[in-house]
């Protein structure tokens, strides 16, 4: 006899049901023999028939379309997290991106940016927007000093002077920006939410509209060595590493670390300078 394939989408939806309080959305406590929504009430803000809801908790009518898990994702509160396991176990892969911007980092992340003391660091976005960093880096891009529109890796690299005089090998450095930005953006689905900042970018820099031009594609190295020359220290080299933030898929933790003693040293030295002066 062949085995009963589990029904784990309908456990699933069935169990994130039952914990929903009826009373939050309005619904009566009287005559429930069980906890949590009914099926129909979760058919109704969801907007599909009751009869086609419980067919789709028995594992009867076929798989829902995106449409509908949104719908019914939308009508069990469901997290981000919960709305991307129902796509799983109705159609075997994750929803579409569409692209958030995020305004800012936890705490706890702040705080372990900060405990890095003479590593720079930052946190940036899939557009490369840069939202946290601690004191270290500071002395290389003030980013605090920054509006925050202008706080973009991009816009820095090919609008700043500064920039440009600080990337020894910068043609080749913002060949490759290009290019991983652009991947960067499209796999976060914020091809859309990058357009202004790209057409921006395009107007007021011909080195920038040719690289875009090329439709060049890579992905961002995730560690390397990296050389920049400081306006009254000079040449200063890093090990650097990019990290994913763990459970936030849209943000990237780049970390600076001195590659000898020698830029630690120096390191140390213009953080202090920076104390004083400050």
């Amino acid at each position: 006899m062949a085995a009963v394939k589990e029904n784990l989408l309908g456990t699933y939806l069935k169990d994130c049901r039952s914990r929903l309080d009826p009373a939050a959305f309005g619904y009566t406590l009287a005559r429930r023999r069980t906890a949590g929504l009914r099926r129909e009430e979760v058919a109704q803000r969801a907007n599909v028939s009751a009869t086609w809801y419980t067919w789709l908790e028995q594992g009867r009518g076929g798989a829902p379309s995106a449409d509908v898990i949104d719908r019914i994702a939308a009508a069990l509160v469901l997290t981000e997290v919960e709305r991307e396991h129902v796509y799983m176990l109705a159609l075997g892969r994750p929803p579409e991106v569409h692209y958030k911007a995020p305004a800012s980092v936890s705490p706890l992340l702040q705080h372990f940016l900060d405990a890095l003391d003479y590593i720079p660091a930052h946190v940036r976005t899939s557009t490369w927007d840069v939202i946290a960093w601690n004191r270290a880096s500071t002395v290389l891009i003030d980013y605090g000093s920054l509006p925050q529109e202008q706080r973009n890796i991009l816009r820095l690299m090919f609008c700043d002077p500064r920039m440009r005089k600080a990337q020894p090998n910068w043609d080749a450095v913002a060949a490759f920006a290009v290019a991983a930005f652009r991947a960067d953006a499209a796999r976060a689905g914020a091809a859309e939410n990058v357009k202004a900042l790209v057409e921006e970018l395009c107007l007021v820099s011909p080195e920038f509209e040719r690289l875009w031009r090329a439709n060049d594609v890579r992905t961002a190295a995730h560690d390397g060595v990296k050389s920049i020359k400081h306006p009254t220290a000079g040449m200063i080299g890093f090990e650097f590493s990019t990290f994913a933030v763990e459970g936030r898929t849209d943000l990237s933790l780049v970390v600076y670390n001195p590659a000898t003693a020698a830029d630690i040293k120096v390191m140390r030295s213009l953080l202090s300078a920076a104390v004083q002066t400050g």
